[in-house]
């Protein structure tokens, strides 16, 4: 049973790297960009193999980290684009995905940042509105969720490092869209957890060696959800330093978990 199981892993990996590419300038093809009271968001989306508007499809938006920001429409598929690219996912898990990309100069969450110190502070106010790139975002899924070939029970959000940060707060600003989330070594304010603990599963994802966003963010997350009645699955990967979106990327129960999740009724 082992042996089997890391032969489908060694499978997953090669497909996963071979498709890397394609994921970027092909099944990613169409390269958007949405206009807001003079704000611009630039995405890119994937649409499923043989596409039928007459079917209903699950959606999923991923959030990049800091290093992929910009005005390119391409850098933030540089992680994670590959995994949901890959032929063989793209069979077994028909969908939706969506790859929005930062501008250089702002934030996915409003976060108090503090590089003079390593790991970076951080404080998450929640008195604050969202910035203009999350608003763009959550008006972008807003959009979608009207349209007819989106299965609304099924609405997903991932992301790193500031993506995980931007997880967590588009979660907490709206916690009855999405069926599931996961956040890779990212952080935000426990407090926040209330809104969404019983209502979104998530699961949560660092390094213990993480020297940029300490793994204790996590920890403080985790803790909320608990303390908030959620029941989230939490991986402390223990070798892995701010890079833990390999070693997630890599775990093969991560979209099986993802896709198995349908949003609760309120």
């Amino acid at each position: 049973m082992q042996k089997n199981s890391s032969k489908l892993l060694m499978i997953f990996f090669f497909v996963c790297t071979s498709h890397f590419v394609l994921g970027q300038h092909s099944n990613f093809y169409e390269a958007k960009i949405k206009v807001s009271k003079n704000d611009t968001l630039r995405y890119r989306i994937m649409m499923p193999v043989n596409f039928d508007s007459s079917k209903k499809y699950p959606l999923v938006l991923f959030m990049h980290g800091a290093g992929e920001r910009g005005n390119d429409n391409k850098r933030q598929l540089v992680h994670g684009s590959s995994l949901f690219a890959s032929e063989m996912v793209r069979d077994w898990y028909s969908s939706i995905v969506i790859f929005p990309q930062c501008p250089k100069n702002s934030y996915w969450s409003n976060a108090v940042v503090n590089r003079d110190k390593r790991p970076i502070g951080l404080d998450f106010p929640l008195d604050k509105a969202p910035t203009k790139p999350l608003q763009l975002v959550i008006e972008l899924l807003e959009e979608y969720l009207q349209k007819p070939f989106v299965n609304t029970y099924q609405i997903y959000v991932g992301g790193l490092s500031m993506g995980g940060m931007g997880t967590f707060e588009i979660v907490y600003r709206k916690p009855t869209i999405f069926a599931a989330a996961f956040a890779i070594c990212g952080a935000g304010n426990p407090l926040a957890t209330e809104k969404f603990a019983k209502k979104v599963p998530f699961w949560i994802f660092h390094g213990a060696k993480d020297d940029v966003v300490s793994p204790e963010e996590s920890i403080k997350m985790v803790s909320g959800i608990i303390k908030n009645g959620g029941n989230p699955n939490f991986t402390l990967f223990a070798n892995a330093n701010h890079n833990s979106w390999d070693a997630a990327f890599a775990e093969p129960k991560l979209l099986p978990w993802l896709f198995s999740n349908i949003k609760k009724t309120n």
